[in-house]
């Protein structure tokens, strides 16, 4: 994802005073292997803040490497934890792969669990030596993103571990195991689960927090509707997933993966801005350049500036101006309006339920339509498809109503399928620009000081 400060390094009264960095070398001992990289990083990162040194480049990947050496330490003790647990659980039977006292039930178990705290731990570091920042925001704040994604971890080791034992199952009619397989099966469920949590935890950044926002969603959603007690729920619309005539199991999944998700979305909303913040101090900076070059040139021709151009100019600075806070607003009004939708299920209140959802729709559309106000700069290519993206979803409400040619629970599995689809694509072009004035800032640090100065850089 897009390089942002992610490291800090906290200076002394009398560095702080005279500028100086402390020196800090990748073998300065520390409170382990992790500190000492990462204030090896920070003191980097100070030094070069808008670039990438070489020395930066080999810390960070011996911290990529550390990080993966306690993956492998998380996934071995969620092995044994697996292990251990299936040895109480299976003596003296011979479970079958899915139902009751099955594999499947406590493979569930022993995934969430190890999922959860082997996410913690990754997350924790995280924080601590990549991504300070989230540290550093308000408590609160902190408490609900690290409850929210620790609800997604283990969510989605317990929803593939039901699924995968139930595949199986019905691949292998009447099989049953004994309870040394059982345990070996659990111990595999919990090495798996631990190690892919820890890394994501460990890793996580706004792509790999947008994909795990989408398999949420769509396990959530697929649990709900397999236990679902109306199976014609569909002739409604999936807000009937969230009633209690749905059945109780489909009623607390379908409105938890709801406000879960919408939770979620601020957080990545976070990481977006963050990144976003970053192209943008550096995309108004290069623009400025070029209007004080311009005028420049007129008074070296004319000799004298022309009347209309600085309110030519004001006006292409306002344009021109990315406002990252109006992407904040319509990111963070669809994570709330989403979470409105699983607190107030319809069947509770209909006109509230209907509210939310009109917001979340609102919100979605002042994102698509409006971002080439909001994001001036970014690749025309995304704005064309931010309209398509708009045209298609208007056309696909006007399909519903007024014509009527499908029902609602059809509208909401395209919008879905846009909503997806575009985030995706924003994030990756998110990485793509910052990713471009990377490049230029390192190519403007090997130019010879003359060359930086004409540029105006």
């Amino acid at each position: 994802m897009a390089r942002s400060r992610r490291w800090q390094v906290r200076l002394d009264d009398d560095a702080a005073e005279t500028g100086e960095l402390p020196e800090v070398t990748d073998t300065t001992p520390t409170h382990g292997a992790a500190r000492r990289l990462a204030a090896f990083a920070a003191s980097e990162e100070a030094a070069h803040p808008a670039t990438t040194t070489p020395e930066q480049r080999e810390s960070q990947a011996k911290l990529q490497v550390l990080i993966e050496s306690r993956a492998i330490w998380s996934a071995i003790i969620g092995g044994v934890l697996g292990l251990g647990f299936g040895l109480v659980v299976f003596p003296g039977e011979r479970p079958a792969l899915a139902g009751d006292g099955s594999i499947q039930f406590f493979g569930a178990i022993v995934g969430g669990v190890t999922a959860g705290l082997a996410f913690l731990l990754g997350y924790s570091l995280n924080a601590r030596m990549a991504n300070i920042w989230l540290g550093e925001r308000p408590r609160i704040r902190q408490l609900l993103d690290t409850v929210s994604l620790l609800v997604v971890h283990s969510s989605i080791a317990v929803m593939g571990a039901l699924g995968l034992f139930r595949v199986f199952q019905e691949a292998f009619v009447g099989l049953t195991v004994d309870y040394i397989a059982g345990a070996v099966l659990l111990c595999i469920v919990g090495a798996v689960a631990a190690y892919f949590s820890f890394n994501s935890g460990a890793r996580i950044n706004a792509f790999s927090l947008s994909t795990l926002l989408g398999v949420f969603m769509a396990s959530g959603v697929l649990v709900s509707m397999l236990f679902a007690e109306n199976p014609f729920w569909w002739h409604v619309m999936f807000s009937e997933l969230g009633t209690g005539q749905a059945g109780l199991t489909s009623f607390w999944t379908f409105n938890t993966t709801l406000v879960v998700s919408g939770a979620i979305i601020t957080t990545l909303t976070a990481f977006i801005t963050r990144d976003l913040e970053t192209w943008a101090e550096h995309a108004r900076r290069r623009h400025v350049r070029r209007l004080q070059h311009e005028r420049e040139a007129r008074r070296a021709v004319r000799g004298k500036v022309p009347l209309t151009l600085p309110l030519r100019q004001a006006v292409s600075r306002h344009i021109r101006s990315p406002r990252i806070r109006m992407v904040r607003i319509g990111m963070i009004g669809m994570g709330a309006s989403l979470a409105g939708v699983g607190l107030v299920p319809v069947n509770l209140h209909n006109e509230v339920h209907a509210t939310f959802t009109a917001l979340f729709g609102l919100f979605f559309l002042m994102l698509l339509i409006g971002m080439p106000y909001w994001l001036p700069g970014f690749p025309r290519t995304f704005y064309l498809l931010s309209i398509i993206a708009a045209g298609v979803l208007l056309f696909a409400g006007s399909l519903w109503w007024p014509i009527g040619y499908y029902n609602l629970t059809s509208l909401e599995l395209i919008g879905a399928a846009i909503l997806f689809s575009w985030l995706i694509v924003f994030i990756r072009n998110i990485a793509a620009v910052v990713a471009e004035l990377q490049g230029e800032a390192d190519a403007a640090r090997h130019l010879p000081d003359e060359e930086r100065s004409a540029g105006g850089g």
